[in-house]
């Protein structure tokens, strides 16, 4: 009987169940040999002892709590080709969310129970995020965006295309209409093994749909590759900066002092060279690939030394789905304690997405989002990359590979 009910309460959020774990890292501070007391999807309580001497206790001893973590740059719906591609157009988008369930799963197994979603084709990534929260499939908990917002690229635009201020926050209004709880805009060229970084939008387009987007309470997050776009998007009061390289130390000043966070996605770019013969690339693509991210990690680099908020996301996309978290290495590389890389996945990232008070950290009255890692990762943050073995998200545990 004890032992069912112990099964039944780590399976379901609704009852009391207590874990005690060998160290909690809440967010701010370590603590050992603590219990965290989970009830009705929240945390109820952490302390050295359960609140009933009576109560079982799941023994967690092994490994180190951390609050779900969170990734706040994902293509959850952009699927492995080699799979998408074998379903009829007519039927792709459909087939699309059906396939985007391995990508979520993968997700949750790296620890990240929630995502900022940056861009998706027929507002698959609204269709996922309400799937998710109706519990009709498992996945990390999605903030989204619908459709990112390009300039004219031929002559039969789509739906995310917008030319000139006015057009700019037209869409920026229907991408909320529809469902989206963030914005995204393309604010220079590059993707895959294009790594120009060309500005395509104007400060003034970016101010609009920045403007837009704000008076609808959502934040934006503006994607460049190069220099230009990065000053005109800190310039126009982005909410976040995704991938930028090669800032002066100007403009990375002017980052720090408006506190917009900075999302590098360095790891991306190293997936693409690792994979640049299955993604199709011509020979010598990765030579600039390999460039960029050296470049990049010089960025990170000076923007982490002149206090610039940083918050984690992978850009993950096809296969790179349970890779996630490699994005934590480049920030130790650039400078961070793995702990301050952490925090970029935790309660930075909770900040970013307007969920400070729910998201990235183990505290009383927060959701009960937590990851079980074996060993310590304040010591070695390849522990958080490499070692999750638990993973539970609003009281539900959704991995256990504890055996």
């Amino acid at each position: 009987m004890r032992l069912a009910l112990i099964l039944l309460c780590t399976a379901l959020p609704v009852c009391a169940q207590s874990y005690r774990f060998e160290r909690v890292w809440d967010g701010e501070k370590l603590l050992t040999n603590a219990v965290i007391t989970v009830e009705g999807g929240k945390i109820k309580a952490i302390s050295r002892d359960a609140p009933n001497a009576a109560q079982n206790v799941v023994d967690m001893t092994r490994y180190t709590a951390l609050p779900g973590l969170i990734d706040v740059h994902t293509h959850l719906t952009y699927v492995d080709p080699a799979k998408s591609n074998k379903v009829a157009t007519a039927g792709r988008s459909a087939a699309t969310v059906y396939l985007s369930r391995e990508a979520a799963r993968k997700t949750l197994e790296t620890g990240v129970t929630t995502v900022r979603n940056l861009g998706a084709s027929d507002y698959q990534d609204i269709a996922m995020r309400d799937l998710i929260n109706s519990g009709l499939m498992t996945g990390p908990r999605m903030f989204v965006s619908g459709y990112g917002l390009f300039i004219s690229r031929g002559p039969n635009p789509g739906p995310g295309t917008a030319d000139g201020p006015a057009e700019v926050m037209r869409v920026v209004r229907r991408q909320v209409g529809a469902g989206a709880d963030v914005i995204k805009l393309y604010g220079s060229t590059g993707s895959g093994q294009d790594v120009t970084g060309f500005e395509t939008f104007t400060y003034e387009e970016m101010k609009a749909a920045v403007d837009a987007a704000h008076a609808l309470g959502k934040k934006i997050a503006i994607h460049t590759y190069g220099p230009a776009g990065a000053r005109d998007a800190i310039r126009a009061g982005a909410d976040s900066l995704e991938h930028a390289t090669d800032m002066d130390d100007e403009t990375i000043a002017e980052l720090a002092r408006k506190k917009i966070f900075y999302v590098p996605t360095i790891d991306h770019n190293r997936y693409y060279v690792d994979n640049a013969k299955k993604l199709g690339y011509p020979e010598g693509a990765t030579g600039p690939l390999n460039d960029y991210i050296a470049r990049n990690l010089d960025t990170a680099k000076k923007a982490w030394q002149a206090g610039v908020r940083f918050a984690m996301g992978s850009d993950v996309v096809y296969t790179m789905f349970g890779e996630n978290t490699r994005e934590l290495a480049w920030f130790v590389r650039a400078g961070m304690t793995p702990e301050q890389a952490l925090r970029t996945a935790t309660v930075d990232a909770a900040e970013l997405l307007g969920m400070e008070n729910s998201l990235g950290r183990l505290k009383p009255g927060w959701l009960a989002d937590i990851v079980a890692v074996e060993g310590n990762p304040l010591d070695d943050i390849q522990v958080a990359i490499g070692k999750v073995r638990w993973v539970m998200k609003g009281g539900e545990v959704v991995v256990d590979h504890r055996n």
